[in-house]
């Protein structure tokens, strides 16, 4: 049983960083891709930043530069490292698992079955 829970998430503000936590992996080495989403109120969910198991990441335009996506598997623990944020970073974020579907040079995507709950981050300006 997979059950992904987000922590780390508060009110921050702006240009300072925040540390995103997931747990709840039964064994992280299980999935071929992670990431983690974002939804903010009145916007579609958003990729943010995504993880394969043999470490290679992507991030949005958005945040490449200022948030990291890593993972320590002896913890089955997936963190988002997020710096310099500000008002436009303010959302509900998700972590997620799954599968490796795709992978074309240093791009790929990932097909999610396990999502968490999502823990709020509030960026205030």
């Amino acid at each position: 049983q997979v059950h992904l829970v987000e922590s780390g998430g508060g009110l921050v503000q702006a240009g300072r960083s925040l540390r995103l936590s997931c747990t709840g992996f039964r064994n992280i080495a299980d999935f071929t891709a992670m990431a983690w989403y974002r939804q903010a109120p009145g916007k579609q969910r958003e990729l943010v930043a995504a993880i394969t198991n043999f470490d290679l990441t992507n991030y949005s335009d958005s945040v490449k530069g200022r948030f990291t996506i890593s993972k320590d598997n002896s913890k089955n623990t997936l963190y988002l490292q997020m710096m310099s944020l500000n008002s436009e970073d303010t959302a509900v974020y998700s972590c997620a698992a799954g599968r490796l579907t795709e992978l074309t040079g240093r791009r790929f995507r990932g097909d999610y079955d396990y999502w968490g709950q999502g823990t709020q981050v509030t960026v205030s300006s």
